[in-house]
Formats: C-alpha cells, structure tokens, sequence
C-alpha cells in the first residue's frame, strides 16, 4: 500500500498561462500502470509538490470523465507557488491525493444547473462543470455565471467562448465596475448582482458557489431571493485546506475539518459553522 505522506511523481506536459500570475499544469503520472489505473471524482483535490519548497494544496480542474492526465490551476502568491511556477514542460512536480468528498452528482441529475464563481474560484468548479456537459442528456438548464476583477484576469478564456457559443448552456461572463476595456461585450457588475440580473429560477434547481469568501456570502444571500434553498446550494472551501489529511489542524472550523469533511459543502452546513467564519 502506497503511504500517503510520499508523492507520487507526475511530468509537466503542458503549463497554459491563463491570466497575470495564474497558470494551468497539464500532469502525468511517470507510473504508467498509475496512469492508467488512477481515478477521482469531482470535487477532490491534491497536494502539489515543488521539491525543495513545499507543497500546496489545489482542487482537481480536469473532469473524471477524461482520463490519462490530470489539470491543476494556481495563482503565483507564496514560496511553493512561485516555485511551480517557474517550472516548465518536462519539469517533475510530486502529487499526493486524490484527498476530500465530491459534488452530489446523484443528486443534481435531472435538475437544473446554475455553476456561480468568482475570478479563481472558477477551477474548482471547471471539473463538475465539465463533468456535466460531458453527461449532457443527464441534466436540465445550465447557466454559468463567472466574473473577475479585470477582463484579463478572467481565466480558461477559450473555454468561456466554447461554453457560450454552446447551444445548451446559458453563459454569463462580467467584470468588476472599471475592469472592462473598450472592446468587452460581456456584462459589468460583481457576480452577486449579475447573478440576480440573470435570475435564476431556483425550482428543480440545485446551485453550485465558489470564489472570494465574501463573494460567496453576497451570492448565497442572493440565491437565497431568487428562491435557492440551502439544502440546494454547493460551496467548495477551497481556500481553507491544508494538509489534505486533517492532520495538522490548520483546515478546522469548529468540529470540521475541511480537508477531511469538505470541500465540499451545502450552504446549510455553512451556515452552521461558527459565526466568525
């Protein structure tokens, strides 16, 4: 049994610079029977190595549905990010996962969808979102809602103009008051407003959250007036994993530990943690 404070090792094949200071890493595992056998589902996440810096802790941005490989997406903020980020194709980074619960896919069969994220709160999602249009027929409506500060901090911007030229998805992209340029043609507003602009309905219809805490907070109030119950609203709690085991105690709140309980969260379960979160 492999010990799970190891890494296994995985090869850069790909790094996609996706806005100022965030990248994506197409990985492999040098294990090719790891290769082939390694599975996740969405919502997980993983502790990437830079060896000699440290590790950090990222979801999985790829779909289970798409194997051989697996996508992370990071934004260069500390030692170990800016040390992955200096790497390049062929580089070798360490990976310990998958690590977390997963998206209620059973669940939200048959309803319909509204994914709403934040800037780079967007990868997180990436994989149920694309773990959706792979599994089309097995969902209602899909309306994406997705802003950032500035147009060009919005990331996976080729995969934007796929999924709103798709015939089957309602896509809406925004920018921060004062963060379009001449030629943007999306809306501008932050996410909670356009949100409700957008006016979702929320029977049969399960919501999906991620991005800045406080962005989360205005747009769960939002979904909460456009009829979204709490037991029907998702957050992943990205941003407060650590260690991926539960072990160094930093990922707790309250009796929760993300790493071990979460990410994945309905807005009801967040709502029940302590106030100060």
């Amino acid at each position: 049994m492999h010990n799970l404070y190891v890494p296994q090792l995985m090869t850069i094949e790909d790094v996609i610079d996706e806005a100022p200071d965030v990248m994506t890493f197409n990985l492999v595992f040098k294990d090719e029977k790891l290769r082939e056998s390694f599975e996740f589902q969405t919502g997980q996440f993983g502790e990437y190595s830079a060896f000699g810096h440290g590790e950090c802790t990222f979801c999985i941005a790829s779909a289970h549905t798409r194997k051989g490989y697996i996508q992370c997406t990071f934004r260069k903020s500390g030692k170990v990010t800016e040390a992955l980020a200096r790497m390049e194709i062929g580089d070798t980074i360490g990976f310990r996962g998958p690590y977390g619960n997963v998206f209620p896919l059973d669940r939200m069969k048959g309803r319909n969808l509204v994914f709403v994220a934040g800037g780079i709160g967007l990868p997180p999602l990436r994989s149920l979102i694309c773990t959706v249009l792979d599994n089309r027929a097995d969902y209602g409506d899909i309306t994406i809602v997705y802003g950032a500060r500035t147009v060009a901090d919005l990331v996976y911007k080729e995969e934007l103009k796929h999924w709103a030229d798709r015939k089957d998805v309602r896509m809406v992209t925004a920018v921060d008051p004062g963060g379009e340029t001449p030629e943007w043609k999306g809306k501008v507003g932050f996410v909670p407003t356009v949100l409700e602009e957008t006016a979702p309905s929320g029977d049969n219809a399960m919501a999906i959250v991620c991005g800045p805490p406080i962005m989360i907070k205005f747009s769960l109030q939002s979904l909460e007036k456009l009829g979204f119950t709490k037991e029907n609203v998702i957050s992943t709690l990205e941003n407060r994993m650590k260690c991926g085991l539960g072990k160094c105690g930093r990922c707790n709140v309250g009796n929760i530990y993300v790493c071990k309980d979460g990410p994945v969260f309905t807005a009801a379960e967040i709502a029940a943690m302590p106030n100060d979160f």
